[in-house]
């Protein structure tokens, strides 16, 4: 009775926050995006409605509003649910062109640049199903060799295997390299309109750079009241970890 109860007023959630989500987009349709971004916000807070169409649109409204760093973050937010979204990535390209700050961004090259490519086609949740699948395959592959009397069969059957075996070794490593990719690659967004970036955890540091709202950063480490981050170019430094907000 009680899992029936909890399925219910999951159910009523889901039906309420999707009446919410359809109210956020028709006030965005009539301009009013101050409260089409209030309706977003209070359906991630209050409804715990994360998805990628929810930040995607919230960043939409922050972009028509002119708020650098709520947009970029949000859209980010929508990449970590739906990466390599091609509508999300062209937003987000829009939206970095109203920032100040100017870092070059380092890309990395060869044979590690070849890997980033080939792993980043799929999210680790797809190259899991992906895995799944191939295994499912093998397995086929396997009955079919071993039960086969035909010797031609019996080597297109064991050619298969070993192509298949191949391609289930790469979907489970490249799942592995995103799936840690993922879990240590901690994104942040600049929302101070000026932040220092120092050379240690302390304000009489030195300084190393200013940042404005809407940079994105890698955070590496935390300690009391301040972040070790790292810049799209390689800079290294400490930022009061009130000036940023994580992505994940």
């Amino acid at each position: 009775m009680k899992n029936i109860l909890y399925l219910f007023l999951f159910i009523s959630q889901v039906f309420f926050a999707q009446g919410r989500f359809e109210s956020a987009n028709a006030l965005y349709q009539k301009g009013q995006y101050k409260e089409a971004a209030q309706v977003y916000e209070n359906i991630i807070k209050e409804d715990k409605l994360h998805s990628a169409e929810v930040y995607f649109n919230l960043g939409n409204c922050y972009y028509k509003l002119n708020q650098v760093a709520p947009s970029i973050y949000n859209y980010e937010k929508a990449l970590v649910l739906k990466p390599n979204d091609p509508e999300t990535l062209n937003n987000l390209k829009f939206a970095k062109k109203l920032t100040i700050d100017e870092i070059k961004e380092v890309p990395k090259v060869g044979f590690a640049k070849l890997i980033q490519n080939f792993t980043s086609i799929f999210d680790y949740n797809t190259w899991a199903k992906i895995s799944v699948a191939l295994g499912f395959v093998f397995l086929l592959s396997f009955i079919g060799y071993y039960f086969s009397n035909a010797t031609l069969a019996k080597r297109i059957y064991f050619v298969g295997m070993f192509i298949v075996l191949v391609a289930f070794a790469l979907s489970i490593s490249a799942g592995m390299s995103e799936k840690n990719h993922f879990e240590n690659d901690r994104v942040a967004i600049v929302f101070s309109e000026l932040s220092q970036v120092r050379h240690e955890p302390k304000k009489s540091s030195t300084g190393i750079i200013l940042l404005h709202e809407g940079a994105k950063v890698y955070v590496l480490e935390s300690i009391a009241g301040w972040k070790k981050i790292e810049l799209t170019d390689g800079t290294q430094g400490w930022i009061d970890s009130s000036t940023v907000k994580e992505v994940k």
